[in-house]
């Protein structure tokens, strides 16, 4: 039950991870590159990753996000049976898996849009959408439809017509009952009606009761898509941009605020024993290794995404430090890779994954702040009687912080060696510390 509040997750964009044509002709035979996630298995295991996040697998126009058949996989990524095969293999490896389910919009190419354009007033589909036969689109179809936030090659659809929930939730039967899947990520699921959303949460738990349900949400109040039945988690675009923002202007009281606003001890706090899923990049965003000003800082950002609250998930390739700039395009964020690299970063995030796996401080405790400086940053997860203290360095100088740890001494988890706390915490340059093991001096 609620595997997720202790999962690690990694994130792939199988159209571009597999190198796909970024048109689809929707008449060649498919093509099964989904085989090649195989290889990636070991990777997964090795990193210590326990939940895989897919971007849209399903078939589709171009990105993945323009979907033209919710019953079929891609035909540029292979049939239903490839991606049957390696989620059961997953499966067998200790992985669970979580595609995109892409509901508020489809593309032009969804077999019911087209049928609008071919008959106009007479199709049987024009309330699936919003259309206006008054108007016209951008593409000039001779009738008005609203769009994604204005984008007319995704085309918005009418989620309170109960045939459009109908159609949804029997693709979403299948892909758990046939295809093996154990959750959804929602893509713009702030756009989501409640009233669906609920629907959809419960249809999914009915069918799987430890189901994992993730929104994407950029701002606001988290809450108002978890309460009430709702979804299991939300995306924390506010620690995402609190993170790297930090450290590029020196200024760890951002980060802080954020943390302390969450999940602080004041009563008020917003998100008190909800699990958030954190991410410092992803396939809409710059690259970590990109944004960040001083390359030192990499190891560190991770040390935070993986002790601060929440559920941690690492973005294919940026476990040894890949780049990419959003500036040039979202492709440049989601390449093709062949095989998978190892350096001292995926050892380090190895480690961590560990180390969050393994404490249920990490993935159940309290959080409190404990010591904060421009530089330095050092917070503690607890629960019932266990306790982990969190220190970062992120200046190029040694550091000795003085504060109440309550210990005599503890052990750091990421080297293995005794801390003692008589005269201050010491903190080198450029370092993290996850100190476990806490005691009293006698």
């Amino acid at each position: 039950m609620n595997y997720f509040k202790s999962a690690c997750f990694y994130q792939i964009y199988p159209l571009g991870l597999l190198g796909a044509p970024w048109d689809n002709d929707f008449n060649s035979a498919p093509v099964s590159r989904l085989k090649k996630l195989y290889d990636w298995i070991p990777h997964l295991k090795r990193l210590g990753i326990n939940a895989l996040y897919m971007c849209p697998v399903f078939e589709s126009s171009h990105h993945g996000y323009d979907t033209k058949d919710f019953m079929k996989i891609d035909r540029r990524l292979g049939t239903n049976e490839d991606l049957t095969g390696f989620i059961s293999e997953c499966h067998i490896n200790g992985i669970r898996v979580v595609p995109d389910g892409v509901f508020n919009h489809v593309g032009r190419d969804f077999w019911a849009f087209q049928d609008i354009v071919l008959n106009r007033e007479k199709s049987a589909y024009t309330s699936w959408f919003h259309v206006n036969f008054s108007g016209d689109s951008g593409y000039n179809d001779g009738f008005w439809y609203e769009g994604w936030e204005g984008h007319f090659e995704l085309v918005k659809l009418n989620l309170n017509n109960p045939d459009v929930k109908s159609h949804i939730f029997d693709a979403v039967g299948m892909w758990i009952d046939d295809l093996g899947i154990d959750g959804l990520r929602l893509d713009v699921a702030y756009l989501l009606p409640k009233d669906f959303l609920h629907e959809l949460c419960g249809f999914c738990r009915n069918k799987k009761t430890d189901f994992f349900i993730v929104g994407e949400a950029l701002h606001g109040d988290y809450r108002n898509l978890m309460d009430g039945g709702l979804l299991d988690s939300v995306t924390n675009y506010e620690c995402y941009k609190g993170l790297y923002s930090s450290f590029n202007s020196i200024n760890m009281f951002e980060i802080a605020y954020s943390l302390n606003r969450q999940f602080g001890k004041e009563h008020w706090t917003l998100y008190k024993g909800r699990h958030l899923f954190n991410f410092v990049d992803n396939h809409d965003v710059t690259r970590i290794a990109t944004i960040l000003n001083e390359p030192r800082h990499l190891p560190l950002i991770y040390a935070l995404l993986f002790t601060i609250p929440g559920i941690p998930c690492v973005y294919y390739g940026s476990e040894w430090g890949i780049l990419g700039d959003k500036k040039d395009g979202d492709y440049c964020l989601r390449p093709q890779i062949d095989s998978p690299f190892w350096d001292k970063l995926s050892e380090l995030i190895s480690l961590l994954t560990k180390i969050h796996s393994s404490n249920r401080c990490l993935t159940h405790g309290s959080y409190q702040q404990l010591y904060l400086t421009n530089s330095q940053f050092i917070f503690e997860r607890t629960i019932d009687s266990e306790r982990i203290i969190v220190a970062v360095n992120i200046s190029p100088d040694e550091h000795v912080a003085h504060f109440n740890a309550n210990a005599g001494f503890g052990n750091d988890e990421l080297t293995g060696e005794m801390v003692d706390f008589s005269g201050g915490l010491r903190i080198n340059a450029y370092s993290a510390m996850v100190i476990s093991n806490l005691c009293i001096r006698k």
